[in-house]
Order: structure tokens, then C-alpha cells, then sequence
């Protein structure tokens, strides 16, 4: 397990980091999300020992250092493959960095990049690969170790969405081996469809951490979702309704005042009869990071 203790760190005037506390059990995704600023990196930079910091992170109940950054698999969001290189030899050379032989990745190098469809031999060279490809070789330098812990920020970036489910499945696939995980994405559709766990910086300060479903309801199931032949203007005078939203040909998002409403609203709209949708739903995700990510009005 993972475990960060009142991690705290001030670059000058900055205080980037204040007092953050969370853990990321094994077998599970934790997805940390915030804009830019909010101090992700340098949760990851503190982390991996790349900088000096006040509080506490253990892994297994070990402080991490040289000995444990073996089984850490870390993606960074800036991208650090070197163009020169083959697609072996940077494989090979950022696995040596984690202690692992040449005898034993090479063997592996034609599965994985057959599992992830890299468009490109293991003899060419990384700048010949296209933005998407050297995403996925990338990615295989982070997992190809089979790291116990991975930190993946912003992992889909540049990526299709049939290549994103590619490597979706990759990450999940280590997840089910047992490592525990950290993922970071500004995509709340990606950071929802992985994460168990969620952790939301705002200016270097923790405003939410939980299971995502749970932090969710917290916010009340105060939209509902419906298709109806009913016009906007009678739909806004239903019980409780503040809001309507035509999202497309007779769909409309119903935002009500109090969550309780959905009964009677339901039993309104459809007099009895069959709605094709009524769905009475908590805040996405993507709400949710717009109301406490930001300024917090």
C-alpha cells in the first residue's frame, strides 16, 4: 500500500502542497485530478524522491527509497523518450534503469507492442513512430517491468479512443495483478470509467477524496434526464425544476432544487404511461470538477 502522511512542500512563496493525506491500496486505481497548478506533479515528484519535501509516504510500510524505486512504473505527463534510439534500445535502457536484465525484457518486446498494435518494428527508430506510437511504447516502458506501483499522468494523451481502450485494458489488466495504482487525467470521462478512488487538489489543498460513486451522491441526485414530447416551457413548470436543458431532438436534462422531487415529476411526465428515458442522476464528475477544482464559487 501506498500512504501519503501530511505531505506538505513550499516552493519560496508557493505553498504547493499543504498537508495532503491519502493511500492507494494495492489492486486499486486512485485517480488525482485537479487543473493545472493544483499540485499533482509535485505530489508525483515527491513521491519518486525527485524532490525534498515535509510529512510522510511509505510503501508497504517502508519510507521509498533506491530499494523500492524498482517496482515503480511512473509515466510523465512530458513525454521522455529519446528519438534516436530504437524502439528496443529505449525499452531496454529504461528497463536496465529499474534493474531488469536485457535477457529477460527481450523476449517480452514483440508481445506487448503486439498487444498495444504499435504501428512500427522494434528496429525503428522512435522519432519515425507517429505522436500515438511512441504514446504506446511509452506506456510498455512503464509496465513491461511489472511494477508494483504505477503512477500514470495523463496516460491517453494523443491517443484515438480504440487506442485508448487498448491501453485502458492494460492498465486495468495490472490493476487485477495487484498493483496499486495512481492516474491522473484532465478527462473526468477517462478518470470515471478506471478509478476507484478519487483525490481532487485545489491550490495545493485536498477538497475531495473517496470512492467517486459515494462523492457523487454527496451532491444529491438533482438532475434528471428525460425523453419527452413535452416543450420546454411546460417542462420548466413542473415541481422543483430550476433548470431545462434541450441536449437533442425531444431529450432535456431536468435540474430540480430538491431530489426528492423525482417521484412526482416521473409520475407527471408520464401520466401513467411509457417514457423511453427517465434517469434521475447525481452531478458528473465533470461538474463536480468545475464546482470544487476551480475557485470554488
Amino acid at each position: 500500500m501506498l500512504a501519503i502522511q501530511e505531505l506538505s512542500k513550499r516552493f519560496g512563496d508557493l505553498q504547493a502542497l499543504q498537508k495532503i493525506s491519502f493511500s492507494v491500496q494495492k489492486g486499486e486505481i486512485m485517480g488525482l485530478i485537479g487543473q493545472n497548478g493544483a499540485g499533482k506533479s509535485t505530489t508525483f515528484h515527491s513521491i519518486l524522491n525527485f524532490i525534498h519535501y515535509d510529512g510522510q509516504i511509505s510503501w508497504d510500510d517502508h519510507q521509498i527509497d533506491e530499494r523500492v524505486f524498482n517496482q515503480i512504473g511512473y509515466l510523465p505527463e512530458e513525454r521522455s523518450l529519446m528519438p534516436k534510439m530504437t524502439v528496443e534500445q529505449q525499452i531496454l535502457y529504461l528497463a536496465r534503469l529499474k534493474g531488469q536484465s536485457a535477457r529477460k525484457i527481450k523476449p517480452e518486446i514483440d508481445r506487448w507492442m503486439a498487444r498495444f498494435e504499435v504501428k512500427g518494428k522494434r528496429s525503428d527508430k522512435i522519432k519515425s513512430l507517429s505522436k500515438g506510437n511512441q504514446q504506446k511504447v511509452q506506456l510498455i516502458c512503464t509496465l513491461i517491468h511489472r511494477p508494483s506501483l504505477i503512477i500514470l499522468d495523463e496516460p491517453f494523451s494523443g491517443l484515438d479512443p480504440v487506442n485508448e481502450d487498448l491501453l485502458k485494458q492494460a492498465i486495468l489488466d495490472a490493476k487485477h495483478q495487484g498493483a496499486a495504482i495512481i492516474f491522473s487525467s484532465h478527462d473526468m470521462g477517462n478518470v470515471e470509467s478506471v478509478c476507484d478512488q478519487l483525490v481532487m487538489l485545489r491550490k495545493g489543498q485536498m477538497v475531495l477524496n473517496g470512492e467517486i460513486r459515494a462523492l457523487r451522491d454527496q451532491f444529491g441526485k438533482n438532475e434528471i434526464f428525460v425523453t419527452t414530447d413535452w416543450r420546454p416551457g411546460d417542462l420548466a413548470q413542473l415541481p422543483h425544476v430550476t433548470t431545462v436543458v434541450n441536449l437533442s431532438a425531444n431529450r432535456y436534462l431536468l435540474r430540480v432544487d430538491d431530489p426528492a422531487a423525482g417521484p412526482l415529476i416521473f409520475q407527471r411526465l408520464s401520466n401513467g404511461e411509457y417514457l423511453e428515458e427517465f434517469s434521475q442522476q447525481p452531478p458528473t464528475l465533470d461538474e463536480i470538477f468545475r464546482l470544487k477544482a476551480g475557485d470554488g464559487r
